[in-house]
């Protein structure tokens, strides 16, 4: 279509989802600054005054379950938990952490590809997606929506006691031959205090959309819609049980790219679900960024055990300068794609995960000791030099 609406959506760090992906990734974080080595799975729960964890870890250092749940709770009051129904030094923490299964340890370490290289965690599809709608290169929708929910965060996080942890937003673009051109409606769902109005937070809310928007972008008065069920004062884990992994296209593209399924927080980089995923993503960034055409989706593949990718699949969405055949090849030469070499590449034994578990994986700022090393565009030079562009 020529003309098209396109809708998506993001959660604040303070959903009940969120909160689970936040301390899973505080936990891998642990292990990671115990032993680069580690390998850590694991999963949370929380509900009304629970916090349940679960998964399989291996570490050469010993990691006490005090120190796992001081993680866990350094987290939750990071977030700003400090209610009746969930507050992070009351709530009663249950710790099922126990060692990684042995039959998956053989097939990450022991050679399975008989190549002398460490296998893939496991079997799986990822994706990775760039385009030139943004600064970052991402998909206007999800990146505006996380930017509404990050500045409602900050400001929070700056004393505004009218406002508590968990939020949405949602935001539908309208797009003229592929492009955004402004946004047709805006919504947004906040906790709040008792004996706030929704009149207060509209204005509040309002404020912070027209600060996101690009001039002119924003809809009519009648198109933003500000806790449309008129009241928002139970929420979080008290009001919603969440789980980790549930967001996963809250944490890519927002729907505008394909996604393999598989979910990050919780993991370490063996787990080609997350590590191939920012591979793909960090990829297809410099393919964009190169300007090499105006998306790119790549699509990699991999077997449990098994180091090389099974395949390298590149789309340029039909808008292209050189064939797709050629920049999959050019990428390959550039990169090294067993999860050895992607983590090598990226540097991702590192703690370095608690941070992108709101707000996105993806279009993000990299960090000076190594986060977000995924979003960099320091590839474009030899990409362009090896396609001679």
């Amino acid at each position: 279509m020529s003309e098209y609406l396109f809708t998506s959506e993001s959660v604040s760090e303070g959903h009940p989802d969120k909160v689970a992906d936040r301390v899973s990734d505080a936990i891998v974080d642990l292990y990671f600054s115990k032993d680069p080595q580690s390998r850590v799975a694991v999963e949370t729960l929380v509900t009304t005054n629970r916090i349940v964890l679960a998964g399989e870890v291996r570490c050469a250092h010993d990691v006490t379950h005090d120190e796992i749940e001081n993680a866990a709770r350094a987290a939750v009051k990071s977030i700003g938990y400090e209610q009746d129904g969930f507050h992070w030094e009351t709530a009663v923490l249950h710790n099922y952490i126990h060692a990684q299964s042995a039959d998956i340890a053989m097939g990450v370490d022991n050679s399975a590809d008989k190549q002398g290289e460490e296998g893939a965690g496991d079997q799986g599809i990822m994706f990775g997606y760039a385009c030139n709608e943004t600064e970052h290169l991402m998909p206007a929708p999800i990146a505006y929506s996380h930017e509404i929910l990050e500045k409602l965060a900050a400001v929070r996080h700056g004393g505004d006691r009218r406002l508590e942890p968990d939020s949405k937003s949602q935001v539908t673009l309208k797009y003229k031959d592929g492009y955004p051109v402004g946004a047709t409606s805006v919504v947004v769902s906040t906790q709040h205090a008792e004996g706030v109005t929704q009149a207060e937070l509209k204005a509040l809310v309002k404020d912070i959309v027209t600060e996101v928007l690009p001039e002119g972008w924003m809809p009519s008065d009648d198109e933003l819609y500000v806790n449309p069920t008129g009241q928002f004062i139970i929420g979080g884990p008290d009001g919603d049980t969440g789980l980790t992994g549930r967001k996963i296209i809250v944490d890519t593209y927002g729907g505008a790219a394909p996604h393999g399924g598989g979910a990050f927080s919780g993991k370490d980089p063996t787990k080609v679900d997350r590590s191939a995923a920012y591979a793909a993503r960090y990829l297809a960034k410099n393919v964009v960024a190169a300007g090499i055409a105006d998306n790119c989706t790549i699509q990699l593949s991999y077997a449990i055990g098994v180091a090389k990718p099974l395949s390298v699949y590149v789309d340029l969405w039909g808008k292209v300068k050189v064939d797709s055949a050629k920049v999959s090849k050019a990428l390959q030469e550039l990169m090294d794609l067993s999860p050895t070499g992607i983590r090598t590449h990226l540097g991702l034994n590192k703690p370095i995960y608690e941070r992108t578990a709101a707000y996105g994986h993806f279009g993000r700022l990299p960090d000076a000791d190594g986060g977000f090393s995924w979003e960099k565009t320091d590839l474009t030079t030899a990409l362009k030099a090896k396609l001679s562009l």
